[in-house]
């Protein structure tokens, strides 16, 4: 576009909303409000500005009530499937977050955003201002080609919320047979428009439709050839009939389809001025959790809202050393007058802020001479997959660029497609679960995938790490100790948490983490931690006895479903019951069960059977779970930590199910998140460890990292230990493994006996 014209963005928000509520999985708040169109919506709102560039905006909504148009023919929209209220309850959401931006909104009773935008468009064409008005509609819907012409083009969506097509008079042209937006009235008037029934002429379809009009220009032009007799022998005498037949209806459909233009408005062009500020885009999202929009948005504008402050640039108002701590502390103050954290976890909270702080600036030794041969080695390696590759595919193309890789596989190799997903933008997918479901197909497969996996580990850490580390070659990743709904601890710049335990090159990586010289890196690990937290939860004795006796709690979970002796347990068995054991806490169902432990959905759901005959408390923990969060909106942990789940009581199955997953697992994991928060804050706060030679360095969900002296490391270990290992009161016995070395990947068990 040119720049030669000022710009108008006029906005349908409800077909956003409808697009994006269907299009994104299920996201919600702290208190649990489901958000995905929330962020939909205004992930294509500020798309739209940043590529738009407007100098005027305005939002349009549909208003709640029957419509002029339901006052004309009852049965308008009367097919469509009313959306589940998850979506209208994010309405207010949005409309509350656009009237704290300041951004103009129109509604009346009566009218739908699309008569609203036909108006302004029309009052902006008609304003008398140079230059002259070029008006961009933003919506789902093509109800709005009609008003495009050579001063309004429509912006919309193909697939998904990003894939997004600009529309003028000539792609209208091209998409309908060679008709002019004008003539999209009539075509619907001929056609009908199933998505908001309108009848049309029964018996016309878009082929039918597209040829009446461009042989005789308009509905009206169609029927004075039919009443002067000139309707001549190119159209069949079935299509003639039928146009007789239901001559009103298509003068009821042309009514229906046609855009209001004349709707009441007090209308200034002055008025719909808006600039963007990050700090009330902030403000008014940051309620949402959208931190990621949030991220992408600050960079986008936040250049514009530095200001100075105590002598120092500061971008929103705060100085550029911003203290971390005070950040954490408003977040906690805010969930805890949400009534996300009861006192206890508030305090809680408190007092681990500092502790993630001093983690934070002590941060980890890497051995970058090490990393620089890493890279070499995994360059050589990516190398030598891509020429395997290249030759199975019979050309050379970017491996990286998923649109490329779609082609060769699908069109190129003609692998099969059944059961692959597709992409927001119409591709069949090449995501890693897409692909493993093609393993076996054909030998170019398990090469893609293992491509995948080291140019990944290659880009996140091998490459990134050596630059980001200070003189003293030590990393400083960021800790968000609400970085989930359940209390989980994130990490973040780099993510350290994310590291893979198992395979060649994630143990290659880890072995960069070093220890400084004269110290040892130490690693405690809960050990089957959320297990404990379901046998103490759900109060069940058999597990209970099986962790007080100090068993192979997956050996004889598989003796007690297979009915054998536990000497007769085979690996495979174990490790199903291992699956099953941890899939229970994530409310794993038969499909997820047989899919990670490559078994029959038969045999899977016999199995889970089996499982709750034996550790019938078990289920009636999930069940009462799930009762107690239908009638309480919510779930808590053991110290109260809550996570709200209104999509529980929806009345959409998948919607439903999800929240019921979430509500089985918050209790478990986010009771496991409290317990290693508060042995974090106690183990900080004992004054027999020496700070300077044990360095608290790293938390990953249930294991701590630290970084000691050689020589206290036989009486501070077994401290630590007792420390974690008594934090909680479960009435099941608590296990904390210890392992040291001088890297992250090399590292020994600590013989318990030492540590006592």
């Amino acid at each position: 576009m040119g720049n030669s014209k000022k710009r108008l963005v006029l906005i349908d928000a409800n077909s956003l909303i409808h697009r994006a509520f269907h299009a994104l999985p299920s996201l919600s708040t702290s208190k649990g409000e489901m958000v995905n169109a929330v962020y939909g919506f205004f992930m294509v709102f500020f798309k739209v500005l940043k590529e738009i560039k407007p100098d005027y905006v305005a939002v349009a909504f549909d208003a709640p009530g029957p419509t002029n148009r339901e006052k004309l023919f009852a049965e308008y929209k009367a097919k469509r499937v009313k959306a589940p209220d998850e979506l209208y309850a994010q309405i207010p959401l949005i409309k509350g977050a656009l009237q704290e931006l300041g951004v103009p909104v129109y509604e009346k009773q009566g009218f739908e955003a699309d008569d609203y935008i036909g108006t302004v468009a029309q009052m902006a064409a008609q304003a008398q201002v140079k230059p002259s008005i070029e008006t961009i509609i933003v919506s789902g819907d093509q109800d709005t080609f009609q008003l495009i012409n050579e001063n309004t083009k429509v912006y919309t969506m193909r697939k998904g919320m990003l894939d997004t097509v600009l529309y003028d008079e000539k792609a209208v042209e091209a998409k309908f047979g060679g008709l002019k937006p004008g003539q999209i009235i009539d075509y619907k008037a001929l056609r009908g428009d199933p998505s908001d029934n309108i009848p049309g002429v029964t018996g016309i379809g878009e082929k039918t439709a597209i040829e009446l009009l461009n042989e005789f220009g308009s509905l009206e032009g169609v029927y004075t050839a039919i009443e002067n007799d000139k309707i001549g022998e190119k159209v069949k005498p079935r299509v003639v009939q039928l146009l007789k037949d239901y001559k009103d209806q298509a003068y009821l459909s042309q009514e229906l389809a046609t855009i209001e233009k004349n709707a009441p408005i007090d209308f200034r062009l002055q008025d719909l001025t808006w600039e963007a500020d990050f700090l009330k885009i902030k403000k008014a999202l940051e309620r949402f959790g959208l931190s990621t929009l949030l991220t992408r948005l600050e960079k986008e504008y936040g250049s514009k809202n530095i200001k100075k402050k105590g002598g120092q640039t500061s971008l929103l108002g705060i100085e550029e050393e911003e203290n971390p701590e005070q950040v954490a502390n408003e977040k906690i103050e805010k969930l805890y007058r949400e009534k996300v954290l009861s006192k206890k976890v508030y305090e809680l909270e408190k007092k681990l802020a500092p502790v993630l702080r001093d983690m934070e600036q002590i941060g980890i030794k890497i051995d970058k001479p090490y990393f620089h041969k890493l890279e070499i080695q995994m360059e050589k390696e990516l190398a030598g997959l891509s020429k395997k590759i290249h030759e199975k595919a019979k050309k050379t193309f970017n491996i990286n660029s998923t649109q490329q890789l779609s082609a060769v596989l699908f069109s190129d190799l003609a692998l099969p497609v059944k059961g692959l997903k597709n992409t927001p933008r119409g591709v069949i997918s090449t995501a890693s679960p897409e692909l493993e479901k093609l393993e076996g197909v054909h030998p170019i497969i398990p090469e893609i995938l293992q491509y995948r996996e080291i140019q990944k580990l290659f880009t996140t850490y091998v490459k990134p790490l050596p630059q980001m580390t200070d003189k003293e070659s030590r990393i400083h990743t960021s800790f968000d100790q609400f970085g989930a709904a359940t209390g989980r601890i994130s990490s973040s710049k780099p993510n350290l948490q994310n590291i893979p335990v198992q395979g060649e090159w994630g143990k290659k990586i880890r072995r960069g983490f070093i220890a400084e010289k004269d110290f040892q890196l130490v690693f405690f690990d809960y050990s089957q931690m959320e297990l404990r937290i379901a046998a103490h939860m759900a109060k069940d004795k058999k597990l209970r006895t099986y962790f007080e006796e100090g068993a192979d709690i997956h050996q004889m979970t598989a003796s007690e479903v297979f009915g054998l002796s536990k000497e007769e347990v085979t690996k495979e068995m174990r490790d199903r019951a291992k699956a099953l054991n941890f899939g229970i806490l994530y409310g794993m169902g038969a499909a997820g069960f047989a899919k990670t432990a490559h078994v029959s959905l038969d045999e899977a759901k016999d199995f889970i059977e089996n499982y709750f005959s034996r550790f019938p408390s078990i289920y009636d923990y999930m069940e009462q779970t799930k009762e107690f969060a239908r009638e309480h909106g919510y779930v808590e942990t053991l110290l109260g930590r809550k996570r709200y789940l209104p999509d529980v009581n929806s009345n959409t199955p998948m919607v439903r199910a999800a929240a019921e997953r979430m509500a089985i697992n918050h209790p478990i994991q986010g009771t496991l998140a409290d317990i290693t928060k508060m042995a974090m804050v106690r183990i900080q706060n004992e004054s027999r460890i020496p700070r300077n030679e044990c360095k608290m360095l790293v938390q990953i969900h249930d294991e701590l990292l630290f970084e000691m002296r050689n020589d206290i490391i036989k009486e501070t270990a077994p401290l630590i230990r007792k420390i974690m290992e008594e934090v909680s009161s479960l009435d099941v016995p608590v296990q904390v493994e210890v392992k040291k070395g001088n890297n992250w990947s090399d590292t020994k068990k600590m013989f318990l006996e030492m540590l006592v």
